[in-house]
């Protein structure tokens, strides 16, 4: 984890003005959802709101709290088996599966566990060692993960509401980039990927090392539902030979013939998003997609998807549009550790690492990622079924 430095007050003050304003922005989050909104699980995959609020705050509570604040105790003892998520060096966990039968502790009691942890972080900080403070800091980044995960979450629940509520009605998506479709000239040769060591990061974008690309080309912009749409018209989802063996397999058992939350009424495509069903923006980069059919898209199209190391050496390209706050970006490589990677020492150590099997990465960042989270190196991950997520996908091309 990156060493913060807390050698005078007012770094002390940054810190729990930045954890006051995190913690917040939760709260904001969740407050367009009613109560019986939050206790909602519609899939193993997806969390009640509720769970997001209370497992952020067990995080808390359990890596910072106990062993650093003197006399702290858990605020209810029952809650460390209810709020663990996968951390089995933690302790039991409650099962994936069954989050959404804890109606009980409700929504106010809920609201009085983030207090009190609120309050205890508090006194924490004013004494924080530059140990504690990267902790802290792996927290924050750990909700704003979890912030994302509450919007995504909360709209798969809505959408299997027959009166298809919005989480806002006022919402609105960023506006499509403007720029015409080109392919622009990736750079070549070896190149430096992973985190610079400038500002915070993951274990799993470490360590930097060397990677050698060949010539290749990538779109300047992802793909629009127009694009989509033509893909469709030319049976896309009824021809195997685009799809990978499991995608296929997949496509047919799930009945797969648009992208997830799109309907089709009278001859006219409709989104369900955060602001409910609207018509389909044509201009809009398509959104709810797995990697299996970003896969057959490319394949369609007479292209590929780019492997992870192309798209973080071409992000910095002139050019290089909707890098992040779209829709995360599916790239065609297998989530793996770098050379020389090593997990964090502890229970923290089972963030990332354990996972590295079975995923697929994306690049990017969507309109649900925190204000200032994502960045070049940002390695998200999940399995190539996934579809509940603002995914999508960007082109490229070998250009030997």
């Amino acid at each position: 984890m990156n060493q913060i430095s807390m050698g005078r007050p007012a770094a002390a003050r940054h810190l729990l003005d930045r954890y006051r304003s995190v913690r917040a922005r939760t709260e904001s989050l969740a407050t367009p959802l009613s109560p019986e909104d939050q206790v909602v699980q519609s899939m193993p995959d997806c969390s009640p709101t509720k769970w997001h609020r209370a497992h952020t705050t067990w995080f808390f509570e359990t890596f910072l709290l106990l062993p650093h604040l003197p006399g702290a105790q858990r605020v209810q003892e029952d809650y460390a088996t209810l709020f663990n998520s996968y951390y089995v060096a933690a302790g039991p966990r409650h099962a994936r599966p069954q989050r959404g039968m804890i109606t009980r502790p409700d929504g106010a009691a809920i609201a009085e566990y983030r207090r009190q942890v609120d309050a205890g972080m508090a006194r924490l900080l004013g004494v924080a060692t530059p140990e504690i403070a990267s902790l802290v800091e792996l927290g924050l980044q750990h909700e704003e993960q979890h912030q994302e995960l509450l919007l995504t979450d909360a709209l798969h629940a809505l959408s299997l509401n027959p009166l298809r509520p919005a989480y806002d009605p006022a919402w609105q998506d960023p506006a499509p980039d403007a720029a015409a479709a080109a392919m622009l000239e990736g750079p070549e040769g070896v190149v430096e990927i992973g985190h610079d060591g400038i500002g915070y990061a993951f274990d799993n974008e470490t360590p930097r090392h060397r990677h050698y690309l060949a010539p290749y080309r990538i779109a300047n912009r992802l793909v629009t539902n127009a694009e989509w749409q033509a893909f469709i018209a030319e049976g896309g989802y009824q021809r195997p030979l685009l799809w990978m063996s499991d995608g296929w397999a997949a496509c047919q058992a799930q009945d797969w013939h648009a992208p997830l939350y799109w309907e089709e009424r009278d001859g006219a495509w409709l989104e369900f998003g955060l602001g409910g069903p609207r018509p389909i923006d044509p201009a809009a980069p398509v959104r709810h997609i797995s990697w299996y059919e970003a896969d057959a898209f490319a394949r369609w199209a007479g292209k590929r998807l780019p492997t992870e190391q192309e798209w973080e050496a071409a992000a910095a390209l002139p050019g290089f549009a909707e890098a992040e706050g779209i829709a995360w970006q599916w790239t065609g490589s297998a989530y793996r550790p770098y050379p020389g990677f090593r997990p964090w020492e502890g229970a923290v150590g089972e963030y990332n690492g354990k996972f590295m099997v079975n995923q697929m990465v994306l690049r990017g960042g969507s309109l649900a990622t925190a204000p200032g989270h994502s960045r070049a190196s940002y390695r998200n991950f999940f399995p190539p079924e996934a579809r509940w997520q603002f995914t999508g996908l960007r082109l490229a091309e070998d250009a030997a």
